[in-house]
């Protein structure tokens, strides 16, 4: 059994022997739920490291997308509030909309290069 944290998470890993392959599994430390994907490997160490290679990407991705629905929600901010700007307030209105709409898309960016990595 392998014990690791992730982010504000601790994990515990084991795996099984059967019919001559490794199946390994996560559960969380505190509750000890099952957490993630089952992963195989032809040896437990294999195994062990394919759950935790899966459990890094889960938490960069849930960062990743969390990031996106922060940066979507600032736009919409952005959009509402901007019927309010008058035309003598720095900065204008449409660069307000265009920085955040810039965000949203970097976020969107960074989620789908989290995505392209998705462990097999």
């Amino acid at each position: 059994m392998r014990e690791l944290s992730i982010g504000d998470r601790r994990y515990r890993i084991s795996a099984v022997e059967r019919e001559g392959s490794w199946l390994a599994h996560a559960e969380e430390a505190d509750s000890g739920h099952r957490f993630g994907v089952e992963c195989a490997g032809a040896t437990e160490a294999e195994a062990v490291d394919r759950v935790a290679r899966w459990l890094d990407w889960q938490h960069e991705h849930t960062v990743a997308l969390d990031a996106l629905q922060s940066a979507e929600r600032a736009y919409h901010r952005t959009m509402a509030g901007s019927a309010f700007v008058g035309a003598a307030d720095e900065p204008t209105a449409l660069d307000l909309q265009k920085e955040s709409l810039e965000q949203v898309d970097a976020a969107r960016v960074r989620l789908d290069e989290v995505r392209a990595r998705k462990p097999a």
